[in-house]
């Protein structure tokens, strides 16, 4: 729960995180938004959270028990198990009167500390639930932000196979492009009906809309398909998710780029088995790995995504495929085939998808980024976290997970079982190359580096837990012929614990031969574990291995940190 769960929430409250939602799943059989423990303890007594815990859509299942929790905002209604269920529930002594109060005051604390006394003109306009009725047009928009965008959407993608010189492009005289995430939705419009107008709201344009009925009739045991036929997915579905009012899909931004440079292009985004025009320079094959809010993959790969490209890369000599990917996917079928020279895990670009992979093709930006998870080569290899839970036999109502595997997530999971991933956490190649060198670790004089953590609690836990401890420094120098960005990786071996978990990372830009120093700090809870006897942040005494590199494997430089 602390080492890693409650890990984020920590960094958010510490931040200013305003309130916080109480799921829908239970904790040890008691619902989120009814979890004493988890409200009233974890979040506003140990992280000292002053804001209010609002219910997600619908997560309420009880009115006193909720109350009596730490919940302070039913969501969409409180009509159910508040309103006045709530006012008799203070009447008969059933919740005290002070607890109304605290939820009431933690509201309008988060209502002052975000300034909407004065910043907001108009409070509580917007658009209807059904956005085709007339209503007050509102520009949310801010021209200032599209480089912000633009830059995201660079960053978020990963290089992870580069051969034969393929990329970046340099004058092709003809392309050909295939795979049925290349191209835009065939509409990116409301449209007539409820359906067709939420799945534009939630950014499920590009999904089949075939699929969406069945999942919507399956119930709880339907499986949902792993990719989104549609069309380019551009960010996750669900009610956090949109369909943006301006998009620029792969095809719209290479056919562009072709015209410019007068490169014959040729596609073929709907033939299962496509030919390739033999005299074509280069192939790009576009597929994706579709998720969203309630709607789990039922898998990390396709067959059918999988047999477009090893059919393009049977035809051609030098196969890039994109993929855009809500997650890790596995590209074993088609990564070791001769003729695929280029794999890029494009992700979810967003708005600029087409405008930024075109940067990076042709060389205008390079890569930089970098996995945030573990590629295996077999589904099997990520163990019992790839199957669910499902509600069966006694647990039929009340279904389990006892996170047996702790801490070991993900890269801690791989190296503890020895299992070498396709491509491991952290990794991302780019158009240069980087060297490391001179890692110095150095303890630092000041703040309590006794065992324990005393201090007062302030937002995010006690005040020491942020004191640093130690600092890492490591040069970073651009040793290629090409400027770029490089994302050296702090990793810290506790003594008990995972041989690496991060502790830090950096991105640089570099010129040509040039050389930068990166400084990591190493606080008390970056060293800490927690000990579940004493229920405190415990600092060991002892060695502590301290690597950096450029990903969870490539971590050639080495020291050892003592904590005496």
């Amino acid at each position: 729960m602390h080492e890693v769960y409650l890990w984020p929430f920590q960094d958010g409250v510490r931040a200013g995180a305003g309130n916080v939602i109480c799921s829908y799943q239970r904790i040890n059989n008691s619902y989120g938004c009814a979890n004493s423990k988890t409200l009233n303890g974890l979040l506003k007594t140990e992280l000292g959270f002053q804001g209010f815990v609002m219910s997600d859509w619908g997560a309420q299942h009880a009115g006193v028990a909720t109350a009596l929790a730490g919940m302070d905002m039913a969501m969409p209604s409180g009509d159910g198990f508040w309103g006045d269920h709530l006012v008799k529930a203070v009447k008969n002594g059933s919740v005290p009167e002070s607890r109304v109060t605290d939820m009431a005051t933690r509201i309008l604390t988060t209502w002052y500390q975000f300034g909407q006394d004065a910043i907001f003109d108009k409070p509580g306009i917007g658009m209807p639930l059904d956005v085709r009725q007339p209503h007050e047009a509102i520009e949310g928009r801010d021209h200032k932000d599209g480089p912000v965008l633009l830059d995201g959407a660079i960053e978020g993608h990963v290089l992870v196979k580069n051969t034969k010189n393929t990329l970046p492009l340099r004058s092709p005289r003809m392309l050909s492009l295939f795979g049925y995430s290349a191209r835009s939705a065939d509409s990116l419009s409301p449209g007539p009906g409820d359906l067709l107008i939420n799945l534009w709201r939630f950014g499920l344009t590009s999904v089949s809309l075939s699929d969406v009925l069945s999942s919507l009739l399956g119930g709880q045991q339907t499986r949902y398909p792993n990719i989104a036929v549609n069309g380019t997915i551009m960010g996750g579905g669900g009610s956090g998710a949109g369909t943006p009012a301006v998009f620029v899909a792969p095809y719209d931004a290479l056919s562009t780029r072709a015209a410019q440079d007068d490169t014959a292009i040729f596609h073929d985004f709907g033939m299962p088995e496509p030919a390739v025009v033999p005299s074509t320079d280069t192939c790009i094959v576009f597929g994706n790995a579709w998720a969203s809010e309630g709607y789990d993959r039922p898998g990390l790969y396709d067959n059918f995504t999988d047999s477009i490209v090893k059919t393009v890369a049977d035809q051609c000599n030098k196969t890039v495929v994109v993929l855009h990917n809500a997650g890790p996917r596995i590209v074993e079928s088609f990564v070791n085939h001769p003729n695929v020279t280029a794999i890029i895990f494009a992700h979810l670009p967003g708005r600029d998808s087409g405008t930024s992979l075109v940067k990076l093709l042709y060389g205008e930006a390079g890569f930089s980024g970098k996995l945030s998870y573990t590629v295996a080569k077999k589904e099997s290899d990520y163990g019992h976290l790839l199957s669910p839970d499902e509600p069966a036999g006694k647990f039929q109502k009340f279904p389990q997970s006892n996170f047996t595997e702790g801490v070991y997530l993900d890269y801690k999971y791989f190296e503890m079982h020895n299992i070498t991933p396709r491509y491991e956490f952290g990794f991302g190649l780019s158009y240069t190359t980087f060297g490391l060198a001179n890692l110095v670790v150095q303890h630092v004089n000041g703040g309590n580096s006794g065992e324990w953590a005393e201090g007062a609690v302030i937002p995010g836990g006690r005040a020491d837990l942020f004191d640093n401890i130690a600092t890492v420094t490591v040069d970073v120098t651009n040793t290629g012929n090409m400027p770029g960005a490089e994302v050296p990786q702090l990793y810290v071996g506790i003594p008990g614990g995972p041989a690496k978990q991060l502790r830090g990372f950096e991105k640089r830009f570099l010129a040509p031969g040039t050389t930068v120093p990166v400084e990591f700090p190493l606080t008390r809870r970056d060293l800490s574990v927690w000990n579940t006897t004493a229920q405190k942040w415990w600092l060991q005494r002892g060695e502590y291995n301290i690597y950096v590199g450029t990903s969870s494997r490539d971590v050639p430089l080495r020291g050892i940190l003592t904590i005496d």
